[in-house]
């Protein structure tokens, strides 16, 4: 259960990487449903400012102590350097050793790359970063081209707006969509993103504005239920089915099919947890067709069968208010990193 959160700052914290941990984690939500969280700040020392980026210090009121029973050790992006406070690596080291999970979000990886901790396992960084990451921590196997990745204990995000989305999927796989769909509400941001770093450096903002799919995804979250073939979605998008094609790759990362697979599979995760419907009754909702192809692409997608995730999930406290649509998980939005 994730109920202690410790973020760790050194000196040349960036503030917008240390305001989504505090965004997340720092902010009570009980009143949306969302268990509360034991939210720490943590420096070396207790009470000694430290840089930021944007040339104003912060105070953390916790020393390292407050890492050792934290159940999430977070460290925001900061100020690339070749060494980092020796006592921060060992406590980092401490609390991994332990069984705390680990979050990095953007250059934060390279404070855990320091401590030894990203040797040997799939991680990620800034796309602008990554090249420095590898021949630094050469043991590390960086992907280049996704928002995160979750290596069980330890996650990594890459830049800025990426660590909104790790920090949604850690609440997610801890506490359920329910959870995390209310906090991203709060926010006004995506529950959940699809596409990877890549088409932010290739192509960060449409050629043209008005040629976004959003229209056609928000149709499509919106009839889930019904059959889509590519030729029927290009016709309603007014393009060519090849057309339709490379437009889903440069803006959304992925296959049209890939996608609305997707987003049948997180309506099928918000009807586990929020109703009672029977596997059947939810392949027929999500347009999935029978059980066993829900089946499927449940467990491909998320991991655990539908049952499982039921278990798991079913009895976490529900933001209240009306339920999510399809709409709500799965979002896209242009620019950023």
């Amino acid at each position: 259960m994730l109920t202690t959160v410790a973020v760790v700052l050194v000196d040349g914290v960036a503030p917008f990487e240390f305001g989504v941990l505090c965004e997340v984690f720092g902010v009570d939500r009980s009143p949306e449903g969302v268990p509360p969280f034991d939210f720490r700040v943590c420096g070396e020392n207790a009470g000694a400012p430290l840089s930021t980026g944007a040339g104003f210090r912060v105070i953390p009121s916790h020393g390292l102590e407050a890492l050792r029973d934290a159940d999430l050790v977070a460290v925001p992006a900061a100020t690339i350097r070749e060494d980092y406070p020796p006592a921060v690596l060992d406590a980092l080291r401490a609390a991994h050793r332990r069984g705390a999970t680990l979050l990095s979000v953007c250059s934060g990886a390279f404070v855990l790359g320091a401590a030894g901790l990203l040797d040997h396992r799939r991680c990620t960084t800034h796309w602008s970063y990554v090249d420095a990451f590898a021949r630094r921590f050469p043991l590390a196997r960086v992907d280049r081209d996704v928002l995160f990745v979750d290596d069980g204990t330890v996650l990594t995000s890459a830049g800025t707006a990426a660590g909104i989305d790790a920090c949604l999927h850690l609440v997610r796989r801890e506490l359920g969509s329910a959870a995390a769909n209310a906090i991203a509400r709060k926010m006004v941001v995506a529950p959940h993103r699809e596409g990877g770093q890549r088409q932010f450096v290739d192509l960060p903002v449409p050629e043209d504005p008005g040629a976004s799919l959003q229209p056609l995804l928000g149709w499509m979250r919106e009839n889930l239920g019904a059959r889509h073939s590519v030729a029927e979605l290009a016709q309603r998008a007014r393009m060519s089915p090849r057309t339709l094609a490379r437009r889903f790759s440069t803006e959304i990362g992925t296959t049209p099919h890939k996608w609305l697979t997707l987003q049948r599979v997180l309506h099928a995760r918000h009807l586990l947890e929020e109703t009672s419907l029977d596997i059947e009754e939810i392949a027929h909702e999500t347009g999935m067709g029978d059980g066993a192809l829900l089946r499927h692409h449940f467990r491909k997608i998320v991991g655990v069968t539908p049952k499982d995730y039921r278990a798991a999930f079913a009895d976490r406290p529900a933001a209240p208010g009306p339920s999510p649509s399809p709409a709500a998980d799965g979002d896209r939005r242009r620019g950023g990193r």
